[in-house]
């Protein structure tokens, strides 16, 4: 495994985040722009915090165009939150497959997160946490949001498996 990058102050190390996993509440602004359509605008975000993932941003529903969303088939299972639901994201003759996903019955520990929907960022066309630029985690498997804010090593790209 490579060696966690020490965090600089205003930094965190995602290998300081806990396993299981915590949630807690951001005040942070957090935008989604897709086709030049805000998707969701947010400073009521819950932020999910795992050990070598970055955070994962779940927009409560009031705070997302659910007119754009339309359910997905897909179903996922997480040991600590439960069955996830998904969402593909509908702009017109333009639709993008499986871009968020949701807990409608979360586990007990995570119900603060019932219904609240986290979108892959690598499927939109940009993602902002206090107007800085996010980038995606490597792997998509997680959809973890990368700012400067935040430091790794991160798993999840090809090759982190093990580690």
């Amino acid at each position: 495994m490579p060696q966690p990058t020490t965090p600089e102050p205003g930094q965190e190390s995602v290998w300081d985040y806990p396993r299981p996993p915590r949630i807690e509440a951001s005040g942070q602004r957090a935008v989604i722009i897709c086709d030049g359509i805000t998707i969701a605008d947010s400073c009521s975000t819950q932020r999910v915090l795992e050990t070598s993932h970055p955070p994962v941003y779940y927009f409560p529903p009031q705070d997302v165009r659910i007119e754009y969303l339309e359910l997905s088939t897909r179903h996922s299972y997480c040991e600590w939150k439960g069955e996830a639901s998904y969402y593909h994201l509908n702009l017109g003759d333009r639709r993008r497959e499986n871009v968020a996903w949701y807990y409608p019955t979360p586990n007990t520990r995570f119900s603060v997160i019932k219904d609240y929907i986290a979108f892959y960022p690598s499927k939109m066309d940009a993602c902002y946490v206090d107007e800085e630029l996010v980038t995606a985690q490597p792997g998509d498997f997680y959809g973890g949001w990368i700012t400067s804010k935040i430091v790794g090593p991160f798993k999840g790209g090809i090759g982190t498996w093990g580690w």
